[in-house]
């Protein structure tokens, strides 16, 4: 009886080495590929060219935004309470007792306070309504009607904040709660100041610029305010 031809072990081991070569030129080649579509992208730059389209589709993103009036409502809401003006004083407060009939050098009470306090005010978007935005999505057009700056805070800072003078009677004592008394002396009048000195209109203006970028983030090309 003849003996079988056996198959060569160079043969086989030959065939186990081309296979890994042939996976890694798909994969040079699918790269590559990806590497012109990324180039041709970037070179046509419109949003809506057929690059980016293709693009948006193999790397499962999409270009498009939703500008549908509920879901701008609910992202604006979001932004909740919007700080945008932070209004700083150093001021001196006085405050004091006095008696009618005896001097101060004997009965009166006086405190001098070298204050330093800060007040923050902006727009509480979480008061929006929905009928105050109206969308106009073809034309990607939006008017808005903002809910009114307020003041959020009024704050001494502690660290800044301190006794500058006491003078105290001959026949009194001091008083323990005349302090307290004037730092919320102080806390007024720095409120007091800041809308003198126009913090409500600032903080609107400033609220109407910040939202004006981040409408048109969103997409919006015209954008109003009622």
């Amino acid at each position: 009886m003849s003996a079988q031809p056996q198959p060569s072990s160079s043969n086989s081991s030959s065939a186990k080495q081309k296979k890994p070569l042939k996976i890694a030129l798909l994969a040079f080649v699918a790269g590559a590929l990806l590497c012109v579509l990324a180039i041709f992208t970037i070179i046509s730059g419109a949003s809506s060219s057929p690059w980016n389209r293709i693009w948006a589709a193999v790397m499962g993103r999409s270009t498009q935004l939703d500008m549908s009036q509920p879901t701008v409502v609910d992202r604006i809401q979001k932004l909740q309470r919007l700080e945008t003006v932070v209004y700083n004083m150093d001021k001196i407060v006085s405050g004091g007792h006095e008696n009618f009939i005896l001097p101060d050098f004997l009965a009166g009470d006086k405190l001098l306070m070298l204050v330093h306090g800060e007040v923050v005010a902006g727009v509480d978007f979480a008061n929006l309504r929905p009928g105050d935005v109206k969308v106009k999505v073809e034309e990607k057009q939006i008017l808005l009607h903002l809910p009114a700056a307020q003041i959020f805070s009024t704050r001494l800072d502690s660290a800044k904040t301190r006794v500058y003078s006491r003078q105290t009677g001959l026949l009194v004592s001091s008083d323990q709660n005349l302090e307290s008394q004037v730092r919320q002396e102080a806390e007024h009048q720095l409120h007091d100041a800041a809308l003198a000195d126009g913090i409500l209109k600032n903080a609107q203006q400033n609220a109407q610029a910040t939202l004006t970028s981040f409408l048109q983030g969103l997409g919006f090309e015209k954008i109003e305010f009622e």
